[in-house]
């Protein structure tokens, strides 16, 4: 049984996983490693690292901020709309990013309830890499909350309470004890929402407009050169985001490894 269950999974994970990733490698390098080096190197592949990169630091960092701040109001205050909360926070795991996308559009777009009065002020937001880093937020916006609610709820606030009493200001207390506590859980969320704001495609592609050298993130830019039969062009920039997926696969059993500690309210 043992044996027959091994060989099931091996066979799922060399056609499903490795299979792909070995013919995705094959024919990114099959060219040599020059004609690799020119499809890395042009000037729309490095403008959609750069905004990738960029959105991907703002969607971390602005859900890092709400992250902690809504973990630590649902789990250090009597909040009464802490349902209503907590749903709000799911919200984009039950959307798809395609419709959340279009959500976008009927907000900030030309004709959407606050399009024409940005415009008219000089401010757009859709098909700019501003409603870009406005989608990437939306679709990232759980990943560290929902890893530090939990995390905080096991830990309780009984130091917090301590140090209060002891005459620690607030900003003491979460600088010194609530933020090592939790540093793990904050650094997985954050390994998660990078991956997903990284790869992230349904909703980027409704709002960005598909603008060559303006607007196309690295998986827009595949897309485009996998249309105009670029074949091989499209298959090396993805080792791309292979590279950042297997750089989350290494650094992802260790971050785990310390959160799960952290959870079961041992110390690493």
């Amino acid at each position: 049984m043992k044996w027959g269950i091994m060989a099931i999974a091996g066979l799922f994970l060399g056609l499903f996983l490795g299979l792909p990733l070995a013919l995705i490698l094959s024919e990114a390098f099959g060219k040599g490693w020059w004609v690799y080096a020119q499809a890395i190197e042009h000037p729309d592949t490095l403008h959609a690292i750069g905004l990738t990169l960029k959105v991907a630091l703002i969607a971390v960092v602005c859900n890092t901020v709400f992250g902690i701040a809504s973990a630590w109001l649902l789990t250090h205050t009597s909040l009464r709309a802490k349902p209503l909360w907590m749903a709000l926070i799911d919200l984009p795991f039950s959307i798809s990013p395609v419709v959340a996308g279009l959500m976008f559009v009927l907000v900030f777009g030309r004709s959407g309830w606050l399009g024409p009065w940005l415009l008219s002020h000089g401010l757009p937001v859709i098909f700019t890499p501003w409603g870009i880093g406005l989608a990437t937020c939306f679709v990232t916006l759980p990943f560290v909350s929902r890893e530090l609610i939990p995390l905080m709820q096991t830990q309780g606030t009984q130091e917090e309470e301590a140090a209060t009493l002891l005459g620690a200001s607030g900003w003491q207390v979460f600088c010194k004890i609530t933020l090592p506590k939790i540093k793990w859980g904050v650094l997985y969320g954050v390994l998660l929402a990078a991956g997903r704001a990284v790869g992230e495609f349904g909703a980027v592609s409704v709002v960005s407009g598909h603008i060559v050298g303006k607007t196309n993130t690295l998986s827009l830019h595949i897309e485009r050169l996998y249309n105009e039969y670029q074949f091989h062009a499209a298959f090396s920039v993805s080792t791309l985001l292979v590279g950042i997926g297997i750089l989350s696969l290494l650094v992802h059993p260790i971050v785990a490894n310390q959160h799960r500690h952290l959870s079961k309210g041992k110390t690493p």
